[in-house]
């Protein structure tokens, strides 16, 4: 029983240090998907992209992408955006963003994470 039991804390434990990914790239800890952005982004500008929401605001989202090794920053990073290239994939940081299909202002952070 005390085996069963240690075994299940260090999967748990395992399962929780391994960190999200999409394309390869780490998403940030605190964003949760949005595939509907997703899912209007292929329809209508033909990208397949990951998308995802944080409450966090854009500097520290971005200061967590700059701390992947195998990103390097774009210049234009500003207190609204910030994009990092590299393994393949772009990842852009912004908000405020507009929804595509409600043309509905958002003020949550989105990052999205694409094949270049």
């Amino acid at each position: 029983m005390k085996k069963v039991i240690v075994a299940a804390l260090a999967a748990t434990w395992i399962g929780g240090a391994m960190a999200a990914q999409h394309f390869g790239v780490e998403v940030y800890p605190a964003a949760k998907p949005a595939p509907e952005v997703s899912k209007a982004l292929k329809e209508s500008m033909k990208l397949d992209v990951g998308t995802f929401t944080t409450t966090d605001s854009v500097e520290k989202v971005t200061a967590f992408y700059k701390g992947q090794k195998d990103l390097k920053e774009n210049p234009g990073t500003s207190k609204e955006g910030a994009s990092f290239m590299g393994k393949g994939v772009m990842v852009t940081i912004q908000n405020p963003w507009m929804d595509m299909k409600t043309g509905q202002k958002n003020t949550s952070t989105l990052v999205s994470i694409g094949k270049r």
